[in-house]
């Protein structure tokens, strides 16, 4: 029986046309290989290609790491990716997700464009029940598929044997999408992506009478996406795609998690951050007040006059607007809070405003006019208390 993260046995005796690299990327010194960095100076500086950069990148892995298979079915794909990459370095042993992260890693230190990618697997005409990892990179412009894992060796009764498989290096997306299935389409890097069902039925061959998918549109996109844009458009390929087993369900779950996490989380970051905007300018406008209140002494110029209570109305404005930002939607149980603090903000710029009206009259007085304003009992002033 064979699992997502294993090769599959009974692999083909082919002539290995990277024995040079592979020989080279032999010699690396042990004490370079406790880190990527490490790694990835020792491959900068012996290949120059990235033809040659990513074949040294992926022996080394395959080489060197075995497959932990007493943990194969304890994958997580929400640990921290530093983890990730620090375990197989130190203990020499990992799982799916290990050797993904750091052929990823790797490859970004190398100087090549490369993701991780997660999905589920078919093996044997069987589909996987565990999840998988695997990576892609950009060499020379064309996207390839790459599965370190199932590359290194494979799993025979449950015993991890050491064998490099090049069916898993290089591999072209239309070839592996046979047996691996991204839980986004997008990783696909097919212009008529496989559905979740095709999949299941063995129907992965290339069908034009499918709307075009321009994949790398969609990558440019990607890469310029915010975070929240990046969950969002996943979840959305995600469902479209079919929610056609557990695995898929999970992950759906997840990122609708997440989106609901960073929009509460960003509601929580401009509410407090609006707060923090709006008790400074009630100290400023109480700085202003104060020295209203003490006639203006020391003398300042007019243009320091009113920086004083430009000070406050700027401040005031920032509070607005990262109140502006929150959805309504969004809001969910903060929403009482954020209609508050729109009150006092309300409050306090009026208050503002008629100092300001004030002043342009101060203004534009003579010094006799200026110092009978200090007395009209209408503009006896106070601060205001900080909240």
């Amino acid at each position: 029986m064979f699992f997502a993260d294993a090769a599959i046995a009974g692999q083909k005796s082919v002539v290995n046309e990277y024995w040079a690299i592979d020989a080279l990327t032999l010699q690396i010194p042990d004490s370079s290989t406790t880190t990527t960095t490490g790694i990835s100076d020792y491959i900068n500086k012996n290949f120059t290609t990235e033809k040659a950069k990513v074949r040294a990148i992926f022996f080394w892995i395959a080489a060197n790491i075995d497959y932990d298979a007493e943990n194969m079915f304890a994958i997580n794909f929400y640990e921290k990716l530093e983890d990730k990459i620090s375990k197989p370095l130190k203990s020499r042993k990992g799982i799916c997700e290990n050797y993904a992260a750091l052929f990823t890693d790797i490859c970004g230190k190398c100087g090549i464009k490369c993701y991780t990618v997660e999905g589920y697997t078919r093996q044997n005409g069987f589909s996987d029940y565990i999840p998988h990892a695997w990576s892609c990179a950009n060499i020379d412009s064309t996207w390839f598929v790459f599965d370190p894992t199932w590359g290194s060796g494979y799993l025979d009764k449950g015993k991890y044997v050491k064998k490099i498989n090049n069916d898993y290096f290089k591999a072209l997306p239309s070839d592996m999408i046979a047996s691996h299935m991204p839980f986004d389409y997008l990783w696909q890097f097919l212009n008529y992506p496989v559905s979740n069902q095709e999949f299941y039925e063995e129907r992965t061959q290339l069908d034009r009478s499918k709307p075009f998918y321009n994949f790398r549109d969609s990558l440019l996109v990607y890469e310029k996406q915010s975070d929240i844009e990046r969950l969002t458009a996943s979840a959305d390929r995600v469902e479209k795609n079919g929610v056609k087993n557990s695995l898929i369900f999970d992950r759906l779950q997840h990122l609708k998690m997440e989106i609901e996490n960073y929009k509460q989380n960003r509601v929580v970051t401009l509410y407090n951050g609006a707060g923090v905007d709006y008790n400074n300018a009630i100290q400023s406008f109480n700085k202003f007040i104060d020295y209203r209140n003490k006639q203006f002494t020391p003398t300042k110029t007019d243009t320091q006059i009113q920086d004083l209570l430009d000070i406050p109305w700027k401040s005031l404005h920032d509070a607005s607007d990262k109140l502006g930002q929150i959805n309504e939607a969004d809001a969910g149980n903060n929403a009482m809070l954020v209609k508050q603090l729109y009150g006092l903000l309300d409050d306090l710029s009026k208050r503002v405003k008629e100092q300001r009206d004030w002043l342009i009259t101060y203004f534009s007085k003579g010094k006799s006019g200026r110092k009978s304003m200090f007395y009209d009992s209408r503009f006896t002033l106070f601060g205001i208390p900080v909240k």
